[in-house]
């Protein structure tokens, strides 16, 4: 690979690590507005802390644990002792086209957003401590091994062994989707049950500020366009058939998320559209880079039918996932990760052949065997991980806290100070007087 070509695919890179980063303000933003104004800050902090404490975890350990050579050449998890510090990043190996840094920096993002997207079920009434370490233990457990499945690849002589799901079964995740939002989708579940409900379930709070979740969306939406495009490292035409078909698929989502919610409650909603926005983002991750355009649309359309469905099952089933992480990262991994077995075609960037491209039901087996290998370790993983914290730090706030709000009860402090009187305004600085505000 010529100088030019390496420093565009660099460029490139280093331009989808700025993407995915805005993903993290807006996965704070689209969560924050949809809770409670007196949990806002407590949500937004859980997204925040938790990405950073798995930053660190990264660094130490964790990079080597999804990247380093497979324990035993079992495609289990990676070496954690192979990079530790990643100082031996700091040069590119001789050969290599891309700063390995720059790829370990992409990585960090997938993995602290991980993390952050499982807080939306525990939304307004998990302990943040408990949180704190139920985050960095599950991100050990949980994520660095299944990301190890998913992208860890074998190298081209042989000499280091990667994930079983990409190389021994073969199953296609152009993005990532299996390792991350089937990942935590099924670990919201699993936590959701633990936890269990909030009180007043099945009546929820209403969603404070949706133009806040609809900007959280619309971040989403840019930094997802980097996490898509940045899949195999090039700017390639590889990259733009995955940005086009995710771009393409978010349209579909939305229209038809409305579309169901007119016909269902008689009105198209502004959550609903950024639910069928995230709902089409999420299936699309898997197979962006396997279908074409019209794929695509139909990737979206399908994700926002059955997601939409999805939603209400929690309350059929009795089990409290606040922000619907279930129904959406879940439900919709499985539906974009099932469809790449029937639409996958060989002219795009994955080379699969769907069942209506004349490969029958092999592609589809495989992508059924990697979410249910998915499914069953992290629910199992989680679900002890939970109770065992239960059982001895207690996960769960009190009543009158949960009443009475986490922002004051357990951060000291509000979203939004509102205050008719001059000596209570903020730090010291009067305010104009205002009608009281009910909350």
């Amino acid at each position: 690979m010529d100088t030019a070509a390496i420093a565009g695919n660099t460029a490139w890179l280093l331009t989808a690590v700025v993407a995915v980063a805005l993903m993290l303000p807006g996965l704070a933003m689209f969560y924050g507005g949809m809770v409670s104004r007196r949990v806002t800050m407590n949500m937004m902090m859980m997204i925040f802390a938790s990405f950073c404490l798995v930053g660190i975890l990264w660094v130490a350990f964790g990079y080597s644990m999804v990247f380093g050579d497979s324990l035993g050449g079992l495609g289990l998890v990676g070496d954690p002792t192979e990079y530790p510090g990643l100082g031996q990043l700091l040069v590119a190996p001789e050969g290599s086209t891309l700063p390995p840094l720059a790829l370990a920096a992409l990585h960090l993002m997938f993995a602290g957003l991980t993390i952050g997207i499982v807080a939306g079920a525990a939304a307004g009434r998990m302990k943040f401590s408990a949180w704190m370490v139920f985050a960095g233990v599950w991100s050990t457990l949980v994520y660095f091994p299944v990301a190890h499945w998913v992208f860890a690849f074998d190298s081209a002589d042989g000499s280091v062994q990667g994930g079983w799901l990409a190389n021994t079964i073969g199953s296609i995740d152009y993005a990532g989707s299996t390792a991350i939002h089937v990942n935590s989708g099924v670990a919201a579940l699993a936590l959701a049950i633990v936890l269990g409900k909030r009180n007043g379930f099945p009546s929820q709070p209403k969603a404070h500020s949706l133009p806040l979740t609809l900007l959280g969306a619309g971040l989403l939406f840019v930094g997802w366009i980097g996490f898509d495009g940045s899949a195999l490292g090039a700017a390639d035409n590889n990259a733009a058939v995955a940005v086009f078909n995710t771009v393409a698929a978010t349209c579909a989502g939305v229209i038809v998320w409305l579309v169901v919610e007119k016909l269902r409650d008689g009105h198209p909603t502004t959550l609903g559209a950024c639910s069928g926005a995230i709902a089409a983002l999420v299936a699309i991750t898997p197979s962006c880079g396997a279908v074409t355009p019209l794929g695509s649309l139909a990737i979206g359309a399908a994700a926002a039918v059955v997601c939409y469905f999805a939603v209400s099952l929690k309350v059929r089933l009795g089990f409290d996932d606040a922000l619907d992480v279930t129904a959406l990262h879940f439900v919709g991994g499985v539906v974009g990760g099932l469809l790449i077995g029937v639409l996958a075609v060989p002219l795009a960037p994955s080379g699969g052949e769907g069942l209506l491209a004349g490969g029958g039901f092999l592609l589809l087996g495989k992508q059924a065997l990697a979410i249910v290998a998915v499914f069953v370790y992290t629910f199992s993983i989680t679900w002890v991980l939970a109770k065992v914290l239960d059982k001895t730090m207690g996960i769960r706030v009190s009543a009158e806290t949960e009443a009475q709000g986490l922002d004051v009860v357990l951060h000291a402090e509000n979203a939004y100070e509102i205050s008719t009187h001059e000596a209570l305004a903020p730090r010291g600085h009067a305010e104009p007087k205002v009608p009281a505000v009910v909350d």
